[in-house]
């Protein structure tokens, strides 16, 4: 039986770590770096860090200058990975929002940014690569999808030998992004996957995350706009306990809605509202 003065240090040790025993979930989460107002900027990494994320994913930028993309440039590679050591933060993946002017489905300039892309985002030291499909790029046809697994099956061996994943998003549905990654043949091909995206464009969420399973989604990005998370029709509590279920292990980025002037005290409140649920799933 424990002495007094040993049942005391065993209460101060508690009083001094009040939150030791409470529950670490697997789950990690990050912040992109547009939705804190610097795209492509390397201040974004102090900043993530500062709000109390696990990560931030970086955007290698939309306006190339003489043939390169903003972020191809060895030195400043170098400033965002001193800053994520620094800040003791991570950078947890890239986006290549390139692909919103210059669109890999119809684009000859596409596989080459996704190509100049994966060596950028292995200098960066992280693994998953946002392939963005939306707007004009968007994927529509049957065709255009072939097109796309076809693309992204000559451009796999070189992020497979990265150790880079070409994470797709997109507006389709969880089969259609299936048949893609059928297509391309490879594990480095993968579906990155927005819940606010896939809700508003009438999917079951629940039904699509565990339909794909962990090894064919490399990452999520959460949000319900113009919601705060919570506020909205989405069950976070249920998407967050689903997202564990399958045996997912890496980051969930908050893609929020925010006020331009003033957006750090939302990111908090969202970040705050999805800590709290992790504690509970």
């Amino acid at each position: 039986m424990p002495s007094r003065r040993e049942l005391l240090k065993l209460g101060a040790v508690a009083v001094a770590s009040p939150f030791a025993i409470a529950k670490k979930s697997p789950l990690r989460i990050g912040i992109v770096d547009w939705n804190l107002n610097l795209t492509a900027k390397l201040e974004a990494v102090a900043l993530a860090a500062r709000l109390g994320f696990d990560g931030v994913q970086v955007s290698l930028g939309a306006k190339p200058a003489d043939g390169k993309l903003p972020l191809d440039n060895a030195e400043l590679q170098a400033h965002y990975l001193e800053s994520a050591k620094q800040h003791n933060i991570l950078i947890d993946g890239t986006c290549l929002d390139i692909l919103h002017v210059n669109h890999l489905k119809d684009d000859k300039l596409g596989p080459k940014w996704v190509a100049d892309g994966i060596r950028i985002t292995r200098s960066l030291k992280t693994e998953v690569m946002l392939l963005p499909f939306f707007g004009k790029g968007g994927l529509q046809t049957s065709e255009e999808m072939n097109f796309v697994g076809d693309a992204l099956r000559e451009l796999a061996p070189e992020a497979e030998k990265a150790g880079v994943i070409l994470g797709i998003e997109d507006t389709i549905s969880a089969e259609d992004n299936a048949r893609i990654l059928d297509r391309a043949q490879s594990r480095a091909v993968q579906v990155y996957y927005d819940v606010g995206e896939a809700h508003l464009a009438g999917f079951d969420v629940i039904r699509e995350i565990r339909w794909l399973g962990a090894k064919r989604i490399c990452q999520f990005h959460l949000k319900d706009d113009p919601h705060y998370l919570g506020e909205g029709a989405i069950d976070f509590r249920t998407v967050l306990h689903t997202i564990q279920s399958i045996g997912y292990r890496g980051y969930a980025n908050l893609e929020t809605d925010i006020d331009s002037k003033a957006p750090e005290p939302n990111l908090r409140r969202n970040l705050a509202y999805v800590r709290k649920l992790l504690e509970q799933v």
